[in-house]
């Protein structure tokens, strides 16, 4: 925090780390920084990690995060959190939101050893994952959308690329 801003890791894309300045729920800026630089014992960010404030999250975070299995994901749930295998990545469609505005969505299918869901990726998010790619997903939200259950990410979610797992032919 600095007076109203806040600095928030979003997630990351390929070696780089996205950051996002926020006013409140807005963002005011959005900026990378490579993982290598951060990983650096003479980085000048890393004295940030010692306060006692970013500790005390970090705890929080740890003891209310638990993994979620697709096979027992329901619509409604709240603060989801799973590695699954991207496997498809349908061609983005134009939309327009119940704002007026234009996006660009893909419903990309996701799997883990339990089954498959699809993952709604909006905008910038597409870019952020090939087919194949192992993703963590945290902070997500389950919900029913034309009849079919699907995961969303919301302002809250966070969506990066993680190390990868094999998935049996019947997920």
């Amino acid at each position: 925090m600095c007076g109203k801003l806040s600095i928030e890791c979003r997630g990351k894309i390929k070696s780089d780390m996205i950051f996002l300045i926020m006013e409140g729920s807005k963002v005011v800026a959005q900026f990378r920084i490579p993982a290598e630089f951060l990983l650096k014992r003479d980085n000048p960010l890393r004295r940030f990690m010692d306060t006692d404030r970013i500790r005390r999250y970090l705890a929080k975070n740890r003891r209310m995060s638990h993994s979620n299995s697709i096979r027992d994901l329901q619509s409604g749930m709240n603060h989801v959190n799973l590695k699954a295998k991207v496997l498809e990545i349908p061609k983005p469609k134009l939309v327009y939101t119940r704002f007026g505005n234009s996006a660009i969505v893909a419903n990309a299918l996701i799997a883990d050893e339990t089954g498959k869901i699809k993952l709604c990726l909006w905008n910038e998010q597409i870019d952020f994952v090939s087919v194949g790619d192992t993703i963590q997903i945290k902070n997500a939200r389950a919900f029913t959308f034309r009849g079919e259950k699907q995961l969303r990410l919301g302002h809250k979610g966070t969506l990066s690329i993680s190390q990868g797992f094999a998935i049996t032919a019947n997920a």
